[in-house]
């Protein structure tokens, strides 16, 4: 598993960024995806995960309603749309992989697999 984010940049308060996490091995369709992130002087926090059939999805009660996560298996990409940004929501981003959905949801330091980070600017 090698992940690769993008999709960050600066946005106004109020607009829509898309993020996306692409992996360039062969097993992405095993493995559940998730969204964290960590904003300065902070800890790093779940946003969203995805089950490895894209079936489920969950979100922090922060970004539920604003946010949306879904993926392409035969892209081996996922997506993380974000609407309504809030300049809470400035952090930057990070895409996780792991081989458990419990593990991605509850148990950061447990993750198996990090891309490198994109960063979000929300300016009010």
């Amino acid at each position: 598993v090698q992940l690769q984010a993008s999709g960050g940049g600066l946005v106004q308060a109020g607009g829509s960024l898309r993020l996306s996490c692409a992996d360039s091995g062969r097993t992405f369709s095993r493995y559940h995806m998730g969204w964290f992130r960590q904003a300065p002087g902070k800890e790093r926090e779940f946003v969203a995960a995805i089950t490895a059939s894209g079936v489920a999805t969950y979100y922090a009660d922060s970004v539920k309603g604003r946010f949306t996560l879904s993926r392409d298996n035969a892209k081996n990409t996922v997506y993380l749309q974000m609407n309504s940004l809030k300049s809470d929501d400035t952090a930057v981003y990070y895409c996780a992989a792991h081989s458990s959905i419990a593990i991605m949801r509850q148990k950061i330091s447990g993750i198996h697999y990090w891309g490198k980070g994109t960063l979000v600017t929300v300016s009010s």
